[in-house]
């Protein structure tokens, strides 16, 4: 444990520590009185109002859209599940820049959704809460979808064998037994969608801002730090409480999956129900998640001169003085620095799995300590906060900590992987921990009395049971590097941006070129990461599924 404790100080808890300090003091002294002022105007409530409005609504509509793919995925098998599961995984890890500008041009002014059915409604909100649809969806159908394919079906059949309703069987037999697995997922969405940054910051303009957005403006705008300490604090608390929440959720859905038959549930559908609900969830894929991806595509070709490649050719040349190098070199370096924090993921989310496996063990067998117990979900917790707290501030903080001796990274290509690495390892250790609990601790005990070392006991034992999860918890790890954005925008050298950060830049500028090379690097990602998806549903298992 202490590898991954000490990593998360130095990369985490220093940084973000370091620019609340500096906010919060004036002469040496903390002034804590600010945080009240800041909290008393009325723009800054505004924001926490509008954060918090928009995450809940985005989270109540990704449940309501969601929920029955969830069913589809557990529940059926066709053709081209596989391709499927990818396609709806694959807007997680797209940058949300670039997301932002499609539904924008879906849903906007004048757009797809505007006055749809007669109804007028603020188009913007109608685009945040879309583009969040579209980046959790998959969260929902992974973690509910897989507890659902565990649920014996017979257990439901039989209710109805007994007089219940189908309705009146799902209520009280599956729902129940579903509970966790949905509080955990909405508590998820509520958390990504509550520290939103690149989507509010494209589609919301100078009127809707999330806190993430708005500690942005107040660090890289206004230059005012102590504003941006207090709503990071603020943002801090906040994804504390939704942590400790969904850890306990998950606690609760750990213990239902020991009541309930495991075996593989899929079958074809059968009946007209069964093949009109497949068929909407089918349609429901293409509309949400095809559609904004499909105009991505077609965008990055329609060039200047009719349909082709000018745009993708455009590229290769520096003359639009937006980058010191041509643009393709983008590619590169995301690969570089996405495999680099791949690995560096792997090590630690690896470790800190391994290290919450043995207590985890011990209790089990009532051989530790409840103190034990709490230092374990405490740890656990700690792990995810990552994937809540500012990455605004974490690469800010980068910048103003990791500048001297013994770690003076700022002019190093590695300070990029290391904030890219902090995004990965909570996806790292939510793939491995389930898989690494489910190892019987007696063959590790029966491996050393024979002699084994414990090297050899974790080559011989656990590492051939977790080898497809470590597979998959790298390909989630390396996909999210590649699109990490909040971070990485700060750390990034001119002479090496990364693609979302070559994005952002094309899109801040005016110019059908600069639109339409941001448009063919975006589609060059979505392949790069649907590639790595699709490779991960090949090896995918619903044993080493993780808990996402």
């Amino acid at each position: 444990m202490a590898v991954p404790v000490a990593f998360f100080a130095t990369f985490f808890a220093y940084p973000v520590a370091a620019i609340v300090s500096r906010g919060l003091k004036a002469g040496g002294h903390w002034q804590f009185g600010r945080i009240a002022d800041v909290l008393g105007q009325s723009d800054i409530r505004h924001v926490l109002w509008f954060t918090t409005w928009q995450a809940f609504a985005s989270t109540v509509l990704t449940l309501l859209i969601a929920l029955p793919g969830a069913y589809v995925f557990a529940r059926f098998e066709f053709r081209g599940k596989q391709v499927l599961r990818a396609a709806v995984t694959v807007p997680f890890v797209l940058p949300t820049v670039v997301v932002g500008t499609a539904f924008l041009a879906l849903v906007g002014r004048g757009g797809l959704l505007d006055g749809l059915w007669g109804v007028r409604l603020d188009t913007t909100v109608w685009a945040i809460l879309l583009a969040h649809v579209f980046f959790n969806y998959a969260v929902v159908v992974r973690t509910v979808g897989g507890l659902w394919s565990q649920l014996d079906p017979r257990q439901e059949e039989a209710a109805r064998m007994l007089g219940a309703s189908r309705w009146t069987a799902w209520r009280k037999v599956t729902l129940p037994a579903l509970g966790p697995a949905v509080a955990a997922a909405a508590l998820m969405v509520f958390l990504f969608t509550f520290t939103s940054f690149g989507v509010v910051q494209i589609l919301g303009g100078p009127t809707f801002s999330t806190l993430e957005v708005e500690i942005y403006r107040q660090t890289a705008q206004i230059f005012d730090l102590s504003t941006a300490a207090v709503l990071t604090i603020v943002q801090f608390a906040a994804v504390g409480i939704i942590l400790a929440v969904h850890a306990w959720s998950v606690r609760r859905r750990e213990s239902t999956l020991r009541l309930v038959d495991a075996a593989h549930t899929a079958r074809r559908p059968r009946g007209a129900g069964q093949w009109v609900l497949l068929a909407g969830v089918v349609a429901t894929v293409a509309v949400l998640i095809l559609l904004p991806l499909g105009v991505l595509i077609q965008r990055s070709f329609e060039g200047p001169d009719g349909f082709g490649l000018a745009y993708y050719k455009a590229l290769t040349s520096s003359d639009s003085g937006v980058f010191l190098v041509p643009p393709i070199e983008a590619i590169g370096n995301s690969l570089t620095y996405a495999l680099a924090a791949t690995a560096i993921a792997v090590v630690i989310g690896g470790l800190a799995a391994a290290a919450l496996t043995l207590p985890h063990s011990r209790l089990r067998s009532s051989g530790g300590t409840p103190m034990a117990g709490r230092l374990v979900r405490g740890f656990d917790a700690l792990l995810m906060l990552p994937l809540g707290v500012s990455a605004v501030t974490v690469g800010f903080g980068f910048l103003i900590t990791l500048d001297k001796p013994p770690l003076d990274l700022r002019g190093t290509w590695i300070l990029v992987p290391m904030a890219q690495a902090l995004v990965g390892v909570p996806f790292v250790v939510r793939t491995m921990l389930p898989v690494l609990r489910a190892v019987d601790g007696r063959l590790r005990e029966a491996a050393a009395v024979l002699g084994a070392s414990p090297l050899r006991a974790w080559r011989e034992v656990d590492l051939p049971m977790v080898r497809r999860a470590l597979l998959i918890a790298a390909g989630f790890a390396f996909a999210v590097s590649l699109g990490e954005f909040g971070a990485t925008v700060f750390i990034a050298r001119p002479d090496r941006p990364t693609l979302p950060v070559a994005v952002a830049r094309l899109l801040g500028r005016a110019g059908d070129l600069n639109y339409g090379q941001a448009m063919a690097l975006s589609t060059i990602l979505m392949v790069v990461c649907a590639v790595s998806l699709l490779l991960l549903e090949r090896i995918r298992t619903d044993r080493t599924t993780g808990e996402f």
